[in-house]
C-alpha cells in the first residue's frame, strides 16, 4: 500500500493564504511548492520574514483596502495600484486625502446597508418560525 502523496500548493496560493504579498517573500519561498503541512507550520510558527512582511509590508490589495477601511475598487478609483508598506498606509491614514475620506463614507454606506439586511432577513426568518 502505497503512502498518499501531500497536498501542495503553488506559492501565489500559499502566500495568499498567509496575507502577505509573493514578491516580498525570500526566493525559496517563491520558486518552491508548498504542502498544507508546511503552511500549517507557517501559520502555526512564523518564521522571521512572515511575521515582518505581515506587520510591515508591503501589503497586498486587499489587506491595504482592509487597514484603510474601503473596497479594493476604491483603492483603484484613488489611484492606489500597488502595494503598500504600513508606513504608507499610516501616512495616508494622517493625510487623509478626499478620495479616502469619500471611499471611507461610501464603505461605512456600505456595511450599513448589509447590516440591515442582514437583520432585515434575520427578522422574516424569525416571524416564519413563530
Amino acid at each position: 500500500m502505497s503512502t498518499p502523496k501531500p497536498q501542495t500548493m503553488k506559492p501565489q496560493t500559499a502566500a495568499k493564504k498567509l496575507g502577505v504579498l509573493l514578491s516580498a517573500t525570500p526566493a525559496e519561498f517563491q520558486d518552491g511548492v508548498v504542502s498544507r503541512d508546511e503552511l500549517n507550520d507557517l501559520q502555526a510558527n512564523p518564521p522571521e520574514w512572515l511575521t515582518q512582511l505581515r506587520h510591515n509590508g508591503p501589503h497586498p490589495r486587499h489587506e491595504v483596502a482592509w487597514r484603510l477601511g474601503v473596497s479594493v475598487s476604491g483603492l483603484t478609483r484613488g489611484g492606489v495600484t500597488e502595494p503598500l508598506t504600513t508606513d504608507e498606509i499610516k501616512a495616508l491614514l494622517a493625510e487623509m486625502p478626499a478620495w479616502l475620506e469619500a471611499e471611507r463614507a461610501t464603505q461605512a454606506k456600505v456595511r450599513a446597508e448589509e447590516a440591515r439586511l442582514k437583520a432585515r432577513a434575520a427578522e422574516q426568518a424569525r416571524s416564519e418560525l413563530g
